[in-house]
C-alpha cells in the first residue's frame, strides 16, 4: 500500500488539507473535535509527514483574498485593519483586489483563484442580486459576502453577512420625522442593490408616517463609478440648494456622501442644521470629528469581520454552514447635525 499523503489524511477526516496542516503545526483556530479527529486519523495510519511541518506549511499556505467592490470607500478601508487583525490570530494572510464598479466580481474571482492558492474568499460590498448561488458554488472554494446587499436571499452555498439595509434606513428617516421633518431629501446610487434597498427604507419611513413620497426630493449619485463618495454629495448638495427645493433635512446614505453634502451647505452660506439637518449611513469614525458632529446610523464592523471570518474558517474546515445569512442591527448614533423643528 502506498504511503498515504496530507490530501488523503484530509479525505479521511471531511476537512481540508489547510486544516490537516494547521492541526500538525499545532496552530490555533481549529474545532476541538476537528482537531482530535485528525490526531486519530494519523495516528491510527501511523502517517509520517513528508520533510517536517515547514514543508506542509510551504505546500499548503494558508491565504484567502478580500474582494472589494468599491475599495476607495474609506468604510471598506476602515475595515482592513481589523480583518488583518482577526486574520493574523489564526496565522491566516490574505491579498486584498479590487474590483471595478462596472466589473464582473464572480469572473476576477475565478481569475484570483487560478493565479493564487487561496483557501477562500470574502467579498465586500457589491452583493448585486444577480449573484446567485448557481454563480458562485463553481468558484470551487469556499466564500463569505460580507456587508453586500442580498435582499433577503439566503445563500446555501456561502453565507452573507450584513446588516438589513431597508430596515436600517427606515430608522434614520424616522429618526428625522420625529424630530419634526417631514420635507426630506435622500442622495442614493441608481440602479445599485445598497442604494435601492436604502431607498426604499426611506419610503417605508414616509409611509409609516402618512407622508406621500415625492420623487422631487430623490436625488441620485452623478458620478455613477464611485457612487458614495463625496464628490458626489457635494454635487447633489449643490444641486439641492441650487435649484431652491424646499426640505429641512437630507438622507445620505453613506457618510461619505454626507461629508460631501457639509461643503456644499457651508459653500451656500447655510448652516448645518439650522438651515439643513443631516444624517448619514455608516458610522465612520472620523464624522465624530466634523463640526457639527454627524448624527448617522453606525454598523458593527468588527462583529461583521469576525463573523466572515468564523463562518469562513468553518467552511474551509469541511463543517457545513448552518446559518447562510447574518444580519445585523445598526446603531443610531445621535451627534449635532439633526435639530427638531
Amino acid at each position: 500500500m502506498a504511503a498515504l499523503t496530507i490530501k488523503d489524511i484530509a479525505k479521511l477526516c471531511g476537512v481540508s488539507t489547510s486544516t490537516v496542516s494547521r492541526t500538525i503545526n499545532n496552530e490555533t483556530g481549529i474545532n476541538k473535535e476537528t482537531k482530535e479527529r485528525i490526531l486519530e486519523t494519523i495516528a491510527e495510519y501511523n502517517f509520517v509527514p513528508n520533510n517536517s511541518a515547514r514543508n506542509l506549511k510551504m505546500l499548503d499556505s494558508n491565504t484567502i483574498a478580500l474582494l472589494i467592490k468599491g475599495i476607495d470607500n474609506q468604510f471598506f478601508q476602515g475595515m482592513l485593519h481589523t480583518f488583518e487583525d482577526e486574520l493574523n490570530k489564526i496565522e491566516y494572510s490574505f491579498v486584498v483586489h479590487a474590483v471595478g464598479e462596472n466589473q464582473d466580481e464572480i469572473a476576477v474571482a475565478a481569475e484570483l483563484i487560478k493565479e493564487k492558492k487561496l483557501k477562500g474568499i470574502i467579498f465586500l460590498g457589491g452583493g448585486h442580486v444577480e449573484n446567485t448561488d448557481d454563480v458562485m458554488i463553481p468558484l470551487g472554494v469556499p466564500y463569505v459576502r460580507c456587508t453586500g446587499a442580498i435582499e433577503g436571499r439566503k445563500l446555501t452555498g456561502g453565507c452573507s453577512i450584513t446588516i438589513d439595509d431597508r430596515k436600517e434606513s427606515e430608522k434614520a428617516v424616522s429618526y428625522l420625522i420625529e424630530k419634526g421633518h417631514r420635507r426630506i431629501a435622500i442622495f442614493t446610487a441608481p440602479d445599485h442593490s445598497v442604494g435601492r434597498l436604502r431607498l426604499e427604507g426611506y419610503k417605508d419611513a414616509l409611509a409609516k408616517h402618512g407622508i406621500p413620497f415625492d420623487e422631487n426630493y430623490v436625488r441620485y449619485s452623478k458620478v455613477t463609478d464611485k457612487a458614495y463618495s463625496m464628490e458626489n454629495g457635494y454635487l447633489l448638495g449643490k444641486s439641492l440648494i441650487e435649484d431652491g427645493t424646499n426640505c429641512t433635512a437630507i438622507f445620505a446614505v453613506s457618510d461619505n456622501m454626507a461629508m460631501g453634502v457639509y461643503k456644499a451647505i457651508y459653500e451656500a452660506g447655510k448652516r448645518i442644521p439650522q438651515d439643513y439637518s443631516i444624517i448619514g449611513f455608516d458610522g465612520l469614525d472620523m464624522t465624530r470629528y466634523y463640526h457639527p458632529s454627524l448624527t448617522t446610523i453606525q454598523q458593527p464592523v468588527e462583529d461583521m469581520v469576525k463573523a466572515s471570518i468564523k463562518q469562513l474558517m468553518k467552511a474551509i474546515d469541511g463543517q457545513e454552514l448552518k446559518e447562510h445569512q447574518i444580519l445585523y442591527e445598526g446603531t443610531l448614533l445621535e451627534r449635532d447635525s439633526v435639530i427638531a423643528l
